[in-house]
Parts: C-alpha cells; sequence; structure tokens
C-alpha cells in the first residue's frame, strides 16, 4: 500500500511549511476557499435562504464533517493496524467530507440534473457534482498565482473521490463519476497507488459520513415544520419497502428493508411516540427529544462500519448490513414523503428553466476575442482559459460557481424580468 511520504505527496508542490501537518493544510484549504463559502447559499432539499429550520449545504457539509471526524477517530483508536495498513488520519477525512458538495450547482440535484442535460450535447462528460467538486479542488479553485486549484495531497484527493472513476457509457458509472477526462492528470495522480474501482478508506468513510448525516438532519428537518405525516409513514410500509427495492425482486433483500422497517418503527413509534404524534411547536420537551432522537440514531450509524482488515482484499471497509438497512429506509421516506411532493417538483420546475435560460444565455450570445460574452461578471472570467475547457464545459463552470441567489439574479437581469442597477454588480 501507499506510504506516508506517497500520501502526503502534492501534485505541484505549492506552498510552505508551517505548524500545521500537510492534511491540516488540506483541510484548512478546502475550509477557507470561496467554493466552501458558495455552499452557505446552495440547496440541500429545499431552496437556501427559505426559511432557518432547513439546512443549508454548507450546514449538511459541516455536520458530515464532524461525522467523518468522529468516525475516523473512533476506527484509529479501535484498529490502529488496520487505519495504518489502510491509510487513515481524520484530518483527511474532515477535508474530503468538507469537499465532498463543492461541485454542486444551484439548486441542487435538479440544477446537477440539468446541467447534465444541457453540457452532454457538447462535451461526452456531461456534469456531475462530484466530479465538479474534484475538477474545483484540481483546477477551478484559486490559491496559487502559478498553479490551478488548492493543490492538495494525494491521499486527500483520493479521498474526495466518492466514484473513483470516469464516465461510462452504461451501468452505474454512466450515472455517477467523480472525474471528467480534463482532470485525469489529477486523477492518475490521486489514484496512483489503487489500481482497483474500489474507494480508498478515508472515501468511504466521507461516503458514509454523507449518507449517515444526511439520513437523519433532513428528517429533522421536516419533522420541525411539520412536513412529515408519521402516521402515514408507519402506515404505508409496503409503499416505502417497494420504493427502496429500486425495482429489484431479490425476495431477501425485501426481507432485510422489512425487518430495517420494523426496527425503526420499534424505536420511534416506542420511545418517541409522543414527539411524533403531536405537532411540533418548538417546546423546551419537544427540542430535547428530537435532539435526543438524532444523537441516538447517528452515534448508532457510526458503529455500522469497520476497517476491512484483510489485507488481501481491495474493499477497504465492512458494514453491518442491517444499519445499512435502516439508513436506506430513512432516506427512502425522505424521497417518497418530501422530494416527491408536488410543491418542491413545481419549485423545481422553475429552477430548471432559470438553469437553462442561463446555459441558453451564455452559449448563444456573441463572444468577445476572449470567449466570454460582455456581459459575463467579472469574478467568472478567469474560468475560460482553464486547461481542458471545452465552450460547454466553460458555460457549466460559470453556472456552478454561482449561489442560488446570485443566479436568480442574473437570470432576472439577463431575461429582463428585473433590470437592477449597473452600479450593482450580481457576482463579487
Amino acid at each position: 500500500m501507499w506510504s506516508d511520504t506517497d500520501r502526503s505527496a502534492r501534485h505541484h508542490r505549492k506552498g510552505t511549511g508551517d505548524q500545521r501537518s500537510d492534511f491540516e493544510r488540506d483541510r484548512d484549504r478546502i475550509l477557507y476557499s470561496s467554493a466552501f463559502h458558495r455552499l452557505a447559499g446552495i440547496t440541500q432539499i429545499v431552496r437556501a435562504g427559505e426559511a432557518n429550520v432547513f439546512h443549508t449545504r454548507q450546514q449538511h457539509t459541516i455536520k458530515v464533517a464532524q461525522v467523518g471526524r468522529r468516525l475516523a477517530q473512533k476506527l484509529v483508536r479501535e484498529q490502529a493496524k488496520a487505519a495504518a495498513f489502510r491509510g487513515l488520519d481524520p484530518e483527511v477525512v474532515e477535508a474530503a467530507c468538507l469537499a465532498h458538495d463543492l461541485g454542486h450547482p444551484p439548486f441542487g440535484h435538479i440544477g446537477e440534473h440539468t446541467l447534465d442535460e444541457l453540457v452532454i450535447r457538447h462535451d461526452d462528460d456531461g456534469f456531475e457534482g462530484n466530479a465538479q467538486s474534484f475538477r474545483i479542488l484540481t483546477k477551478l479553485a484559486i490559491r496559487f498565482p502559478d498553479a490551478d486549484g488548492m493543490d492538495l495531497t494525494r491521499a486527500t484527493l483520493a479521498a474526495s473521490l466518492k466514484y473513483p472513476w470516469y464516465r461510462q457509457k452504461t451501468g452505474k458509472q454512466a450515472r455517477k463519476w467523480s472525474a471528467y477526462q480534463s482532470e485525469a492528470d489529477d486523477f492518475q495522480f490521486a489514484r496512483a497507488f489503487h489500481q482497483h474501482a474500489e474507494k480508498t478508506l478515508e472515501a468511504e468513510l466521507m461516503d458514509w459520513a454523507d449518507d449517515v448525516a444526511y439520513s437523519v438532519h433532513d428528517l429533522e428537518d421536516f419533522h420541525r415544520c411539520n412536513a412529515l405525516p408519521w402516521q402515514k409513514v408507519f402506515a404505508e410500509k409496503d409503499k416505502i419497502i417497494d420504493h427502496a427495492m429500486g425495482g429489484s425482486k431479490d425476495p431477501v433483500r425485501r426481507v432485510a428493508l422489512t425487518e430495517a422497517y420494523n426496527r425503526l418503527k420499534e424505536f420511534l413509534d416506542g420511545t418517541y411516540s409522543i414527539l411524533l404524534s403531536e405537532p411540533y411547536e418548538g417546546a423546551r420537551e419537544q427540542r430535547e427529544q428530537l435532539r435526543r432522537l438524532t444523537s441516538t440514531l447517528i452515534g448508532k450509524y457510526i458503529g455500522a462500519i469497520s476497517i476491512n482488515d484483510n489485507p488481501s482484499q481491495e474493499k477497504a471497509v465492512k458494514f453491518d448490513e442491517d444499519l445499512v438497512n435502516e439508513v436506506q429506509i430513512l432516506k427512502q421516506i425522505t424521497r417518497d414523503y418530501i422530494i416527491g411532493s408536488p410543491t418542491l417538483a413545481a419549485q423545481q420546475h422553475g429552477q430548471k428553466k432559470i438553469i437553462t435560460d442561463l446555459y441558453d444565455a451564455l452559449t448563444s450570445h456573441p463572444h468577445n476575442p476572449d470567449g466570454y460574452p460582455p456581459f459575463l461578471p467579472v469574478r467568472l472570467r478567469y474560468l475560460r482559459p482553464i486547461a481542458g475547457t471545452s465552450p460547454a464545459r466553460f458555460v457549466a463552470d460559470c453556472i456552478a460557481s454561482l449561489s442560488e441567489s446570485e443566479a436568480i439574479a442574473l437570470h432576472s437581469r439577463l431575461t429582463g424580468a428585473a433590470t437592477g442597477s449597473v452600479l450593482d454588480p450580481i457576482v463579487r
């Protein structure tokens, strides 16, 4: 496996040492980046800024980083030898967690899917939020005068690759991937010691921390605003399990998901029956019970993953499948009763139009000799000459660099819905 020297290597070897370790510097570079700052204005599920009760993408990311760090610390204590063999540093896991959603465009997944549909017409790599995150880390972020990106260590770059492959024509690799061909050099540098399609240990921990935070904290948000119909959730077992099966007919899988649902129902409708049966008003007792509920679930699911201590196997972790299935059920509840709601669908319809109109405006307007339309905000113009940038990729980079309020304001300006003031730049 890779040595400490291999793990801490940087592609461009930029920056000078200080009191921090190499991996601490990675974590800090991501935290202080403008890309991380932008996440405060990006949707988690509900549009950023709609109500304080909902997580923004940045708040979600901070909690993912906390879960990932604690999980890494736990495994270093409990499986020190396996952690050393596979490569495990809590700073790397936290850095990867902080980086994992940097590439999400305005409006979350609907923005991601819309950009993919638009870009794929002119660029075979399309658009994918995870691949965009890697592009930000290695190309788009500004940190040094003579090198693109943040110049992170090999270990941190590898840990950020949730789907460590390029886009393929079929299968899972056609739906999710973590690097465009334009970042092939950086991808090969990050994966130089992993000649297989399995995630590194630190990437596995980042991915699981994301699942845990998403499955628990989003349910908490929607309970607070009384949007989760718990009586329907407890009455519609077959519907939830059918959807969680994802079209599979595997009877063993169905039994496992059914048992997971039953365990969750017994826990939630037993210990927390009063909390879930009455309207949430923010009373002290309700707040205490809800905090205890989320803390209990997160603590439980942190225990679902362990390091694979068999050195001959490429898979870096082992999962407690019972707990994985419970997380799957919790995520399905959010998909069925929140993401699938008509009100959210109507909002996403409008958001898709904003992304499409911005893309059309940036591609159809005549470009000046520098290769961009004259109305492009100054902050985005540096993106045009970056190596490996096709015209479609450049436009996607521009849109994906906006917060949601900036996207809405720029759309209003370009479509004439609001003229604004010439003294008021939209993107700073």
